[in-house]
């Protein structure tokens, strides 16, 4: 305690233990100017976003950011500013502010749940879209003698076919020939339509790594050879582990890309290979829709999915997948 000029005993902060640093916050949230989203740019700050619940606690989702690649606890944001919302989505939506109130909890410190404590969930939530992008590797269409495609091939899930980054991969019994698609993954994080493709980067929030989880035989052969139903059924999208701001990685486009099934890999290759970059792609679907901040992008595989091998290798119960890109990290998904 000490006494103020006009003698009120003030509690130094400072000398707060941190479970009772984030309550005092809590009592006094930080006050902000009123802003226009719409009007902004994206804060490029260099951090890791994650979604999470607490094990074995009420308080339902809440947003943080991570103090190392994953080997750290996490900043519960809401903890550190309790007008901070509860999920990504709406995280992205504040734009700057946000971002910025991310970059403060994580230079203070405060108000971590370890990693044993938590449960890690999609980075994003419910958005309004998941876009897709087919035969967009160049070592992806020499695999299957396709030619190079000369526009984005462009297709969506359901959001409700996102899972977490350590959830299940459900074998649907409308399927016998499930495979994997280890592939890059961003998030919007400023909305648009009509985007430049030379402003499209400052409408990417960041990066995270996505398996296409797909049904071949809906999508090569039922359903009309629509794509949909075979890329859509519950959790065939699990995506994390965490968003990856822009700043924290180096390029996008340089990144090593590997899928492994019980341990054996199966796909490895370079985002050096994509055809239609990420800001090729934000132009290119902003000419069609308006873009939302947390809408996800999945930009394509490389080679080595099962259905192309010689014979066709599908996932079965028991098998475990993991997808893992440099800088970005791994999901390890069981199948069941």
């Amino acid at each position: 305690m000490r006494v103020t000029p006009s003698g009120w005993r003030r509690t130094d902060e400072s000398s707060l233990p941190l479970h009772s640093f984030c309550i005092f916050r809590s009592l006094f949230p930080q006050r902000r100017p009123a802003s226009n989203p719409q009007t902004r740019g994206l804060s490029t700050a260099a951090m890791r976003l994650v979604q999470f619940v607490r094990r074995g606690a009420s308080g339902g989702v809440r947003v943080g950011v991570e103090q190392g690649a994953g080997g750290l606890g996490v900043v519960d944001l809401k903890a550190f500013d309790p007008s901070m919302p509860s999920t990504m989505r709406e995280l992205l939506q504040l734009g700057d502010e946000g971002l910025d109130c991310a970059r403060r909890a994580l230079a203070s410190g405060q108000c971590v749940v370890e990693r044993s404590d938590l449960q890690l969930l999609s980075p994003v939530l419910a958005p309004e879209k998941v876009v897709c992008v087919g035969m967009n590797y160049r070592d992806h269409c020499l695999e299957q003698n396709a030619p190079i495609p000369k526009e984005p091939i462009i297709f969506s899930k359901f959001p409700s076919a996102l899972t977490g980054p350590y959830d299940d991969i459900v074998l649907p019994a409308e399927s016998q020939e499930v495979d994997w698609e280890v592939e890059l993954a961003f998030v919007i994080g400023r909305g648009g339509k009509h985007i430049k493709e030379e402003d499209a980067l400052a409408h990417v929030a960041g990066f995270t790594v996505a398996n296409d989880v797909s049904a071949r035989d809906w999508q090569m052969r039922r359903n009309g050879k629509q794509w949909l139903l075979g890329k859509t059924f519950d959790s065939f999208c699990p995506l994390g582990p965490a968003l990856v701001t822009r700043d924290a990685v180096g390029d996008p486009h340089s990144l090593a890309v590997r899928c492994l099934v019980n341990g054996d890999t199966v796909q490895s290759s370079n985002t050096d290979q994509m055809i239609f970059q990420t800001e090729a792609l934000v132009a290119w679907v902003s000419k069609f829709v308006t873009l939302t901040p947390g809408d996800v992008f999945l930009t394509g595989t490389p080679p080595g999915v099962g259905v192309f091998r010689k014979p066709p290798v599908f996932l079965k119960k028991g098998d475990v997948v993991e997808c893992h890109i440099d800088q970005l990290g791994s999901i390890i998904n069981k199948v069941v």
